[in-house]
């Protein structure tokens, strides 16, 4: 930044920081999500997600899930996790769509309800 300073001015400088750290952040916070999974009494594996689900972390939320492997009935706890942006809500909806094409049920649970 202090760089752009001197070839620009202060107001340029200011702005490129800005995007700079936002960029850090997302990059950072993509890293924060995470599942813990179990089998429940029903025989249906669940998914507790943990973390901010948004456009950083989507190419992360896709990979946390084993379709292929998976019993016919799965559910996602979204109890400890936030949707933060359309990004998000299709990277569900694509997960949602892989299940279907493995004749699997995807249940979602504690969306808010921005989601809905």
């Amino acid at each position: 930044v202090s760089g752009v300073t001197v070839i620009t001015d202060l107001a340029i400088a200011v702005c490129v920081g800005v995007i700079v750290s936002a960029l850090v952040f997302a990059w950072e916070h993509a890293k924060h999500i995470y599942t813990n999974n179990y089998i429940d009494e029903q025989g249906s594996k669940v998914y507790e997600l943990h973390g901010p689900l948004f456009f950083g972390s989507v190419k992360n939320f896709g990979e946390l899930f084993d379709v292929a492997n998976d019993p016919a009935d799965v559910i996602v706890e979204f109890k400890h996790s936030r949707v933060a942006d359309h990004s998000a809500i299709e990277a569900i909806d694509a997960l949602a769509e892989r299940y279907k094409k493995a004749g699997k049920t995807l249940h979602l649970r504690h969306l808010s309800q921005d989601c809905k």
